[in-house]
């Protein structure tokens, strides 16, 4: 560091020195007890900063000097261009400027008549300043006084004031009173005074009456505020367009309903859908709160491009005591039909490859009441490439699914709109069939229904319910090679036997990483999914097998939960630097008419969004090795297990323009916890799990425009579970897996 450190000094200019920064010294009157918190402010009004240093080196300032040099080479350019700082010295600072306003400060917080000096320190290359302050004891409140104001605002603004902090005995404090100010201003907003503003109150201190610091503090409005700013404004007439085009001059119909004119030429939304989503109603007085959350909950439909409330005065209905406004909602539709495709290229461990089309066409405001519909269709086709025993297999998989989103309440229950202040919950319903045919070995048929709900809480707090979740899978087209398979791996069998799965799943999400100004962001996702309560109470047992069905259907019973919990940490020049982190567990437990977890409810560890240094669902069960099953095409089937735990952390970082880096590590696995005698015990959980997690590290490349991101990842194992104990740990970075996908991890 000391060699770096004279590389520095060695392009000091003759005559100048460099400015090392500045320290403040205080010598206080004996009252004062919070001398370092009044250090600690003043500190941040010291001017110029020094130039900055990382670990008690300076490589701005550095590559700055490098780069002025006359041929200073690309890369002292470029990172001159991107840490670069000029040097800051002695002459840049000017102490007596600086020590008018730590003055001023601390007037501000009630120790006037106070004294300050500066001296330099100052060897041949460096100089730092320090300063000195005497301060004597400060000013506090005796008494907080209301002056005189016309009515009505008098009244308001005394009932305002009675809860007001600022009390007896309080130091003088600008910054407090600007506080009040603001809390006042937003308190008469909410009772109607449409036309206020803060700085039309004013504050006077008094000090004549005493002769021991003290002050009576007095409230007053400025002269010559405006009247229409000291009376409430009330809501005559509420005005909502909602097929609003500003370039259309077509003559508009009004419809008359629920004390609110809606204008549109053709009926674009059902009124009696509409109106639930506003909260403004006639004779209300204006509340900029109750407008924010029209607009909010209007842009939930997800019908609408732009949501604008807008407010006019009616300068007709205006008295002496109150005002009057016409609201005007203008709603600007989105795009009605949409058609969006997806192609995607897998990838997996065991050497099956192949491209998937997704095709997903939507429907906005489909019945005139914001309704959506989503239909979505994939083709998915996967072969094995590589050479070995499942040379050949290939797999086709179809899918359909339709789905249809209501942004209301469908209920056989009468639920009120008041019981949802924040958001109105949406209604989520969905039918979907999977074909699948795997050469030589089956044909897998699927359906799938929905009913659910979905909604807000707050700005942070999500929930989702689906009271109806139903899954029907109907196994045809079976080979004497796929039915060994089953033979030789009773967990498969039994998750292929049941064939019906119908409960309910409730999801419970706080995504503390809304707030883009909050350096530390919590998210955290937890998931209930349990299956074949209900219908067991219909369901009959099957003499044969001795298992209960219904309808003729063995049906799965079992409880399922995880929990996704996130922390990101944002540093740096303006937070563009994150330390991410994540966490996963999730646990399946089979009972009653179950043996296993069905196949599809399953956790699998390994992918580009989980462990990245192992192939798409090719991590686990356990210490489980492929390579040493000597069964038939048993790798033609993904890895999972009834439990999943998971760690990843990784540190992303600015490169240039919308090119972003990141290093990473990533661990986990998945086990079961009743062993699968197919894997003879491998995958069996146990309190050396520790010791068998898959573990990995890498490094990536991100585009991200605007908030849509293209990732690319590299990373290489170096704690592989599937291999032998001594042999674990081996960083295989010559043997590195890609990962191309859309968004980030976590």
């Amino acid at each position: 560091m000391g060699l770096y450190s004279c590389s520095v000094k060695k392009f000091i200019p003759e005559g100048q020195r460099l400015y090392t920064g500045a320290t403040i010294e205080i010598e206080a009157d004996s009252s004062i007890t919070e001398v370092d918190e009044l250090k600690e402010r003043l500190q941040t009004v010291l001017r110029p900063e020094p130039n900055s240093k990382f670990l008690g080196m300076q490589p701005g300032l550095y590559f700055y000097y490098k780069a002025q040099r006359k041929k200073p080479g690309f890369i002292n350019r470029f990172l001159n261009k991107k840490i670069g700082e000029e040097p800051v010295y002695q002459i840049d600072v000017a102490p007596l400027e600086v020590e008018d306003v730590l003055l001023n400060r601390l007037e501000n917080s009630g120790f006037f008549y106070s004294a300050s000096s500066s001296s330099f320190t100052e060897d041949s290359l460096e100089a730092s300043l320090t300063y000195r302050l005497k301060v004597p004891k400060p000013y506090k409140m005796a008494n907080f006084k209301l002056d005189s104001m016309p009515s009505p605002i008098y009244k308001d603004v005394q009932e305002l004031t009675a809860n007001t902090p600022l009390r007896e005995t309080n130091r003088f404090s600008l910054n407090n009173m600007k506080l009040e100010r603001e809390r006042i201003e937003q308190g008469l907003k909410s009772r109607g005074y449409y036309n206020f503003n803060p700085d039309f109150f004013i504050f006077e201190a008094d000090t004549n009456q005493y002769n021991n610091k003290q002050f009576d503090l007095f409230m007053k409005l400025k002269a010559e505020v405006p009247k229409k700013s000291l009376v409430p404004y009330q809501i005559k007439q509420i005005n909502v367009y909602p097929n609003y085009d500003l370039n259309d001059s077509t003559q508009i119909e009004v419809n008359r309903f629920k004390s609110k004119n809606f204008y549109q030429d053709t009926l674009f939304f059902k009124p009696k859908y509409l109106n639930k989503y506003i909260t403004l109603e006639e004779g209300q007085y204006f509340n900029p709160k109750t407008s924010k959350n029209t607009a909010r909950r209007l842009s939930t439909i997800g019908a609408y491009k732009f949501v604008n409330v807008q407010y006019k005065e009616i300068d007709s209905s205006m008295t002496d005591s109150l005002g009057a406004l016409e609201a005007n909602i203008y709603l600007s539709p989105l795009t009605k039909r949409a058609l969006r495709a997806e192609l995607q290229a897998v990838t997996k461990s065991n050497g099956f490859t192949g491209p998937n089309l997704a095709l997903t066409y939507s429907n906005r405001n489909l019945f005139q009441g914001g309704e959506t519909m989503n239909i979505s269709t994939t083709v998915g086709y996967e072969t094995q490439i590589a050479s070995g025993d499942n040379r050949g297999l290939s797999s086709l998989e179809l899918g359909l699914k339709g789905e249809l989103i209501f942004p209301r309440v469908i209920s056989p229950f009468n639920i009120g709109d008041d019981f949802f202040e924040y958001s109105i919950p949406k209604t989520k319903t969905s039918l979907g069939l999977k074909y699948l045919n795997r050469s030589q070995l089956y044909t897998l048929l699927s359906g799938s229904a929905l009913f659910g709900y979905l909604w807000d809480a707050n700005k942070y707090v999500t929930y989702e319910l689906n009271p109806i979740s139903i899954n029907y899978t109907s196994l045809s087209n079976t080979t004497p090679e796929f039915q060994t398979i089953l033979d030789e791996n009773p967990f498969l069998q039994r998750s292929f036997d049941q064939q019906f799965i119908s409960g309910l799943t409730l999801s419970f999400t706080y995504n503390g990483m809304v707030d883009a100004n909050d350096p530390n962001q919590f998210y955290v996702n937890s998931t209930l999914d349990v299956a074949g309560n209900s219908i067991s109470l219909l369901g009959k047992e099957n003499s044969e097998t001795g298992v209960k069905e219904f309808l003729g259907l063995e049906y799965a019973q079992y409880a399922k939960a995880d929990v996704d919990l996130r922390f990101h940490l944002n540093f740096g020049k303006d937070r563009q630097q994150t330390l991410a982190t994540r966490l996963f567990a999730g646990y399946g437990l089979p009972y009653g008419n179950s043996d296993v977890v069905p196949f599809v409810k399953q956790y699998f560890s390994g992918g580009p969004y989980s462990v990245r240094a192992f192939r798409n669902r090719s991590l686990g069960p356990g210490v489980y090795n492929e390579d040493n099953d000597t069964g038939n095409n048993g790798g033609f089937f993904d890895r999972t297990g009834n439990i999943r735990l998971e760690a990843n952390i990784e540190y992303r970082f600015p490169i240039v323009s919308f090119f972003k880096g990141a290093v990473f590590a990533d661990a986990g696995n998945v086990w079961n916890s009743e062993p699968n005698p197919a894997f003879n015990g491998l995958d069996e959980f146990s309190s050396n799990f520790i010791n068998e997690l898959g573990m990995g590290v890498g490094f990536g490349l991100r585009v991200d425009v605007q908030g849509f991101v293209i990732r690319f990842d590299l990373a290489a194992p170096f704690h592989d579970p599937s291999l032998p104990k001594g042999e674990r740990y081996d960083f295989q970075y010559d043997q590195p897996v890609f990962n191309f996908a859309i968004g980030y991890p976590f």
